[in-house]
């Protein structure tokens, strides 16, 4: 399954460029000229990975399209591309996993790309979360995946009550059986014994 990312800046040439090095390495790229045009993609197909430049229609444009990024069922890793650095605890309050600074040198780009996928997909794992879906278009099963794990655990549960009561069952059993075996025992005690016959009251009148 060949990877999807999402390239948004308003820099053609850095689009071009990015796209081009991203294909040959076995992706499959999509574009956006815009932070709306950006948005507008990720609520339309899935992608493994986002990469955004910050600014663009404004100052802070790209922060719209990693907030679409973050809401989104399907889990893209998060890259911000800037020329401009920025501390590293501002660009994790922004929502990126990853800050790239260009112009970057491409087989250092390629292997951020890569190692930023795979600890992502390992983080989502350990979380029970589905990283993107197989087929382009089509929505991923992240709901579905969390209902499952949920079910799961409640038969888990389920199955842990069952077994609580089969424990308990037989002591209230035999409880039970010793009542039972108590009263036969004092409704049996007034009966005669077999064999002994019980001595019949007489009918003669006293004179």
């Amino acid at each position: 399954m060949r990877r999807r990312i999402l390239l948004v800046d308003d820099e053609v040439a850095v689009l071009l460029t990015l796209k081009a090095v991203l294909e040959i390495s076995g992706f499959d790229v999509d574009t956006a000229a815009s932070a709306r045009e950006g948005v507008s993609k990720l609520h339309t197909r899935e992608y493994h990975m986002l990469i955004t430049d910050m600014r663009m229609e404004h100052d802070v444009a790209g922060l719209e399209v990693i907030k679409a990024a973050r809401s989104a069922t399907y889990h893209p890793a998060v890259a911000l591309l800037t020329a401009f650095p920025v501390a590293e605890e501002d660009w994790q309050e922004m929502g990126a996993d990853q800050l790239l600074v260009k112009p970057m040198h491409t087989r250092i780009l390629l292997q951020q790309i890569e190692d930023l996928i795979a600890s992502h997909e390992t983080k989502l794992a350990q979380l029970g979360l589905t990283f993107a879906a197989a087929n382009p278009g089509k929505p991923v099963a992240a709901k579905k995946a969390a209902k499952k794990i949920l079910a799961k655990k409640s038969s888990a549960k389920q199955t842990t009550k069952k077994t609580a009561a089969r424990r308990v069952a037989p002591t209230k059993n035999k409880a039970v059986l010793k009542k039972s075996a108590a009263a036969l025992k004092k409704k049996s005690a007034g009966r005669p014994k077999p064999g002994v016959k019980r001595a019949k009251p007489s009918l003669r009148r006293k004179s």
